[in-house]
């Protein structure tokens, strides 16, 4: 007995098909399942109207090539439920991603919106530290000529009183 599981979709593949022949596949399950129980219902009533005529090898056959059936047919039902077990996986992978993309795009854009928020307050501040910076530099610049201008005027002075000490002696 050889057993040929060519109709069957490899059980490797990541994605069902799905397509005319899937559907196809469907309808010839349906049809060979329900010729499966018209031909078990057939055989017992063969079986009964020959019991004592008929010899029981091609019964027996015919339960074995009925069990045949059957085991390909639930092969083929099995491999249909892992590959719609694996779509529905991949189905789910897919959605978590798309989720994970819009939380991380979230929170990036967050990100963004705190990050120029520390900046415009960290530019206001150093707006506020220039400023005064400025207000110092100025006033140091003011007092750095009033002293060259006392300076001078010492320096007048001094030159002042030297004359004035020479015409006395």
């Amino acid at each position: 007995m050889d057993f040929f599981f060519e109709d069957l979709p490899s059980t490797s593949q990541s994605t069902p098909k799905k397509g005319p022949e899937d559907s196809r596949m469907r309808e010839d399950t349906d049809h060979d399942s329900l010729r499966g129980k018209s031909s078990s219902v057939s055989t017992t009533d063969i079986q009964e109207q020959h019991s004592r005529c008929a010899p029981k090898e091609p019964i027996h056959d015919q339960r074995v090539s009925s069990g045949i059936d059957d085991i390909s047919r639930r092969a083929q039902e099995l491999v249909e439920k892992i590959n719609h077990n694996r779509t529905s996986d991949q189905n789910m992978i897919d959605s978590f991603q798309e989720t994970l993309i819009e939380k991380v795009t979230e929170m990036c854009q967050q990100m963004k919106e705190h990050m120029y928020t520390v900046y415009e307050e960290n530019s206001d501040n150093m707006q506020v530290k220039l400023q005064e910076l400025s207000e110092v530099l100025e006033s140091c610049t003011k007092l750095s000529h009033e002293l060259l201008e006392a300076s001078r005027a010492l320096a007048s002075l001094r030159e002042g009183l030297a004359i004035s000490q020479e015409i006395e002696l």
